[in-house]
């Protein structure tokens, strides 16, 4: 097998198939190597936008997320205008409850829009919530996306831009010098003018990046159809080490345990057990919802958990991987800076923070496999 593009992905999950999108709606030619056997990270999330919820401080970070959350909603129309599908995008605004014992710390930046709700104030704004609760901080401008939706409209894309899938492993990046000259699968070599290595969790299999697997356990429940009417749960909870997320079907996701267990599969009832007691503290009425399904995902975490984006030491490979938790919140932005850097040679100079050089030696890929 030889197939020959301007640019190949390695990895379809979110952020391969969006950067795929917008590099073939720019007009590239465009394959993405992606293996059915490993579960896609967009498993691992709730669909969560939240830059605020998520406390992030002021840092570059912080400007990542917050220009992709601003790219979403014109992110999300084009894909569902290609596909006739729906993302489940919703401005739901994510509320974060503060109980007792916890500290009451403000927002880090005064300019977002973010609102204090007194114990009064914040059970007027959701009706329900557990009797620890004693406040909150409400983010009116967070928003999520159904990740599952996300991942299949993002599919639906590929196929109605007519982007080459190939469905195979990738075994190793062959590198000679400076540059990658193919990408060795289990049925031969593929070869492409440029690549991006959009692997997550499975990044440091193909190269020595710092980038490992970090499960998450998840669940979800279902509003019983005694109080579908009215929807109880209203809005996105984001608490201390637990969110669950309402959707617009009667869903409600709860997430997600932080495990480093390496590839490790399977739910598990200790990782289960905390899920379901930090949500119905925050939410009692949960513990009467049916139980719909069990769930879980191995995110790519790097040693700062910050992402890993933009040129790597070879000069025709470009890195996209290491987004954490923050994946889906990313990949508009992720898919447009780096389809301007491979396309117009254009660097944002944003991405300098997110260098894979910002890491020790012994990370560098120079030392790579």
């Amino acid at each position: 097998m030889n197939s020959s593009k301007d640019i190949l992905i390695i990895g379809g999950g979110i952020i391969g198939l969006s950067l795929a999108v917008e590099l073939k709606l720019r007009g590239a030619s465009v394959a993405v190597l992606t293996a059915d056997s490993k579960p896609p990270t967009a498993r691992a999330a709730a669909g969560m936008l939240a830059p605020q919820a998520e406390r992030i401080p002021p840092s570059p970070m912080l400007d990542l997320c917050l220009q992709s959350r601003a790219l979403y909603p014109a992110w999300v129309e084009r894909l569902e205008d290609i596909t006739g599908l729906k993302t489940g995008y919703w401005r739901s605004g994510i509320l974060a409850p503060v109980c007792q014992n916890e500290p009451q710390e403000k927002p880090f930046l005064s300019n977002l829009n973010s609102q204090w709700l007194d114990g009064d104030a914040v059970r007027q704004h959701q009706f329900g919530l557990g009797k620890e609760v004693i406040g909150g901080w409400w983010y009116p401008d967070d928003a999520q996306v159904d990740n599952r939706a996300l991942f299949r409209t993002l599919q639906s894309a590929t196929k109605e831009l007519q982007i080459e899938i190939i469905q195979d492993t990738a075994k190793e990046i062959i590198r000679q010098e400076n540059r990658v000259v193919g990408i060795e699968t289990t049925a031969g070599k593929l070869q492409a003018d440029r690549y991006v290595l959009a692997a997550g969790a499975w990044s440091e299999q193909l190269l020595n990046v710092p980038v490992f697997p970090r499960k998450g356990q998840m669940l979800s429940v279902c509003v019983p159809e005694y109080c579908k009417v009215i929807q109880p749960l209203q809005t996105v909870l984001f608490g201390t080490g637990i969110y669950i997320v309402p959707r617009q079907d009667g869903r409600i996701i709860i997430g997600a345990t932080s495990e480093n267990v390496d590839f490790t599969p399977g739910n598990t009832p200790a990782g289960i057990q905390s899920l379901l007691a930090g949500a119905i503290k925050l939410y009692p009425e949960l513990q009467n919802y049916p139980i719909l399904e069990f769930w879980w995902g191995f995110r790519p975490a790097t040693p700062d958990e910050l992402p890993i984006l933009g040129a790597s030491a070879w000069e025709n490979l470009t890195l996209a991987t290491g987004h954490y938790r923050n994946g889906i919140l990313l990949a508009p932005v992720t898919a447009k800076l780096l389809a301007d850097l491979i396309g117009n040679h254009k660097s944002e100079p944003l991405l300098a923070a997110f260098h894979y050089s910002r890491f020790p030696e012994s990370w560098k890929l120079e030392n790579g496999k």
